[in-house]
């Protein structure tokens, strides 16, 4: 089943290219954010940068909170006093069992919890979270070499037709 942007009411926006290239997304989960007006103002205008941004669970009392990390959000133009922090830490609204979860794939398998789109879905701003499991070199290079026999083929397709 296809994801048709207009049937599940998603805009996209931004993508982290990189989150697929380096690592191996073994699961993904949807997350909300923990937002500012400003902040919010700034996603509608402009993309924001994923590149660089990670999660961490951090213990809160006798439960955890994972926190977006690194993900740059341009100061909105017309916020003046009332503008955020562009690299500040966002909490990221999960249940309890999916912190659980993410938090044991992360000490026990040794997985990493990237951002891989951020999106809106019916007017709130979500992000999605890839588990994945890091690439080597030689990884890259193998996915590299997948990727231009795809496109070959189906330009052979093409000029066949």
């Amino acid at each position: 089943m296809s994801k048709d942007p207009k049937a599940t009411g998603e805009k996209l926006i931004a993508t982290n290219p990189l989150a697929r290239a380096n690592y191996f997304i073994e699961e993904v989960v949807e997350a909300g954010l923990v937002l500012t007006g400003t902040e919010i103002k700034s996603l509608r205008a402009q993309a924001p940068n994923l590149r660089d941004s990670f999660v961490e669970i951090r213990a809160h009392g006798s439960s955890q909170e994972a926190w977006l990390l690194n993900c740059h959000i341009a100061p909105y133009s017309h916020g003046n006093i009332w503008n955020h922090d562009p690299l500040r830490k966002r909490k990221l609204l999960l249940q309890r069992r999916q912190i659980d979860q993410i938090f044991g794939a992360i000490t026990q398998k040794g997985l990493t919890v990237i951002p891989t789109r951020m999106y809106f879905k019916s007017g709130r701003a979500k992000i999605e979270l890839g588990l994945g499991k890091g690439k080597k070199k030689y990884d890259k290079r193998e996915t590299l070499k997948k990727k231009s026999a795809e496109r070959e083929m189906d330009l052979a397709r093409k000029a066949r037709k």
